[in-house]
């Protein structure tokens, strides 16, 4: 998750973009595997080797292997192409608009194509409490015990309780944390509370 600013002396805007390289990679991953699962079902299902480099791969029956094989190989596909199209539709991305002249906060997401593509959830100034930093602790590993220092913005409202304006997937280290949670608080006119 990228996160550009864009500030004037009345508005405040952080444009969220969600297609990150690891998304990339997965998909790309998925789609590769699952194709060359499909291949090996298809050339066992002919008989006939469709890779070069091997000529062991037609000799298995394709009851029940190849079959199997076909199985996971279209299962595959339409998992990377669900990947690849929530990729191009910028799935969860979106805006999140501080505007001092109008008293609101907007954010806005982009969902699934359709009537309701865009969310967008907007909230009175005055109702803006505090813009909090709630830090914990998780343990990782399995064989090791690591523990993971992780800390997530938040801004309390009247109405809806907790926003979350950080996530831990953002990978933001504590100084860009106080960083954003000290210039949101200095924006908005609320304490910011650790």
């Amino acid at each position: 998750m990228s996160i550009l600013k864009k500030r004037s002396k009345e508005v405040l805007i952080y444009s969220i973009t969600e297609s990150k390289i690891s998304n990339i990679f997965s998909a790309l991953i998925i789609f590769l595997g699952s194709l060359g699962l499909l291949l090996v079902a298809i050339s066992s299902y002919l008989g006939m080797d469709l890779f070069l480099f091997s000529e062991e791969i037609s000799n298995f029956p394709f009851i029940p292997q190849g079959a199997t094989m076909a199985f996971y190989g279209i299962g595959g596909l339409f998992i990377s192409f669900y990947l690849w199209w929530i990729l191009l539709w910028n799935i969860g991305g979106g805006f999140d608009i501080f505007d001092k002249k109008n008293k609101k906060v907007c954010f806005i997401r982009w969902g699934f194509p359709g009537k309701n593509r865009r969310i967008i959830l907007k909230i009175p100034m005055n109702e803006i409490q505090s813009i909090r930093i709630i830090a914990g602790v998780q343990e990782r590993g399995i064989l090791t015990r690591t523990l993971t220092y992780e800390s997530i913005v938040y801004m309390e409202t009247i109405e809806q309780g907790f926003i979350t304006l950080t996530r831990i997937e953002d990978n933001l280290t504590p100084p860009e944390i106080a960083n954003k949670a000290g210039e949101l608080a200095f924006f908005l006119g609320v304490p910011l509370l650790y």
